[in-house]
């Protein structure tokens, strides 16, 4: 590339995180990896906490490499994580204590303190975000109800990329992605949902300015330029929740603006101009978080790869190493829709022994129980592709719309089997594409914010110009209806 730019894409997820350089001259756009490293949470008495200290260490070190390779070519930096997660800070601007893991068992019977002060249909109604255990609200009332000190010292909440930036620039502020994953803003003004903070008892004083995706925080601190090697570089507060990021970086057009953002766990929704709250909304699990270029992501969790990185996982421990590619032709082999599972089940969502869970399922539902290993793939992947189909009825009946193709991006992708099948049960066009839609969504954000970009319709034709898409037309479509009435039995049978 000739005169081109770079922008820092720091991308962490409840497991690893990465530092990325983003280079362009703006017609084309590559992404190369400057920095992984894992992002272990660890048990401690008190709870469960992740390594802040130990992130911002990483993140240097990727800065400092990605000023090595690139120097004056770097434009700016911007953090996206994983949601919910936060830390306190005191009136001195020093942290109280290690973030606690969105896992930490404080949350429990919160849920049913919470709907007691305030009806979840209520808090459903403002906030737009169905209760989840993972929901900062549960977390933070844990720490009213055992009158924590760090609540008490509190002067300022920062959800955890806030907190990193704030590390890095000296400026604290909320982004305004990762606080509507906490259930404590709301879904259609941006602001805070007072009406739930009061009633949850929370201190007003600790909820401070919320900005928009784009803003420029300012430039890193002297302190961290002489750490990295360069002084002045702009922290732009990207979209910071990585599913907002996700969904930036997946080219839609016009009303096409259904998506799937595909990985560990998939999560399915439409980019959306309103929050929509019904009851029936509610009913069904789905969540109103906000997005970029004052949208609303309108979306559903569902199980994703999951199931089968586990199922990987445990036949690794057990001493037959697959790799995914020999996993995906032993599923291609094996019989289509022998049985099914719900991959949302509570059986599956704790690590291990997945495919004895599996077949367990299917024993205790009167179907079929898959033995060998491509079978029990086969079961997952087609069940996996059913529950979206479910998921897309519901989308289509509670916003009155029909959709023609399915915008699909993350490294789920890259399981064709599982891709066909997405376009075949859900009998619309899947288009696959970029597997780095996260780090994509975050440095195109980056480029508006700096004004190097105009808008998100430019930053989404220069990510369809730079990554290889996929299209997968809908098969075998009689065969794939039989299969959804059989799964939907099976889901909704005692």
């Amino acid at each position: 590339m000739t005169s081109e730019k770079v922008f820092i894409a720091v991308d962490l997820g409840a497991g690893s995180g990465r530092v990325i350089a983003a280079r362009t001259d703006f017609k084309t756009l590559e992404l190369e990896d400057v920095h992984r490293f894992d992002n272990p949470g660890t048990d401690l008495p008190g709870g469960s906490f992740w390594n802040i200290v130990g992130l911002y260490r990483e993140i240097l070190e990727g800065i400092r490499r990605a000023v090595e390779r690139h120097g004056d070519a770097i434009v700016s930096i911007g953090i996206d994580t994983w949601g919910c997660d936060f830390g306190l800070i005191d009136e001195n601007g020093e942290l109280l204590g290690m973030p606690h893991q969105y896992r930490d068992p404080r949350f429990e019977g919160m849920a049913e303190i919470m709907h007691g002060i305030m009806p979840e249909t209520e808090v459903y109604a403002k906030t737009g975000i169905k209760t989840n255990f993972y929901n900062s609200s549960l977390h933070l009332l844990a720490e009213v109800r055992k009158n924590s000190a760090a609540l008490r010292n509190g002067k300022r909440l920062l959800f955890v990329p806030d907190l990193l930036a704030y590390w890095l620039t000296g400026r604290q502020a909320v982004e305004r992605t990762i606080a509507s994953t906490s259930q404590l803003l709301d879904a259609r003004s941006g602001d805070w949902a007072w009406e739930v903070i009061d009633a949850l008892g929370l201190p007003r004083a600790i909820f401070g300015e919320v900005i928009a995706p784009g803003t420029v925080l300012g430039p890193i601190r002297d302190e961290v330029a002489n750490v990295v090697g360069r002084k002045g570089i702009p922290v732009v507060a990207t979209a910071c929740h990585d599913t907002a990021a996700a969904v930036a970086g997946i080219p839609m057009t016009g009303n096409e603006n259904l998506w799937l953002s595909s990985g560990t766990w998939s999560i399915m929704g439409v980019e959306s101009n309103e929050a929509i709250t019904s009851p029936e909304a509610l009913e069904f699990g789905f969540c109103n978080e906000l997005g970029v270029d004052e949208s609303v992501r309108f979306l559903k969790n569902i199980g994703g790869l999951w199931l089968i990185q586990e199922c990987k996982r445990q036949w690794d421990l057990d001493g037959e190493k697959l790799g995914y590619a020999e996993m995906a032709s032993l599923a291609s082999e094996a019989t289509a829709f022998t049985a099914f599972i719900d991959p949302d089940d509570a059986s599956f969502a704790s690590p291990g022994q997945m495919p004895d869970k599996i077949r367990a399922y299917c024993e205790r539902t009167g179907q079929p129980v898959p033995v060998e290993k491509g079978e029990v793939l086969r079961v997952a992947t087609e069940s996996l592709a059913l529950k979206y189909r479910m998921v897309f009825d519901r989308i289509r009946k509670l916003t009155g719309r029909d959709f023609k193709r399915l915008n699909a991006g993350g490294g789920g992708i890259q399981n064709e089997l599982l891709s066909q099948a997405t376009a075949n049960a859900l009998g619309i066009e899947v288009i696959a594409g970029p597997v780095e839609a996260t780090s994509c969504g975050n440095v195109i954000t980056q480029m508006i914010g700096m004004g190097l970009l105009p808008d998100y319709k430019a930053g989404r034709e220069l990510i369809r110009r730079s990554f290889d898409f996929k299209t997968y037309a809908p098969e075998n479509s009689a065969e794939w209806e039989a299969a959804y009435q059989k799964f939907t039995t099976v889901l909704t049978s005692p």
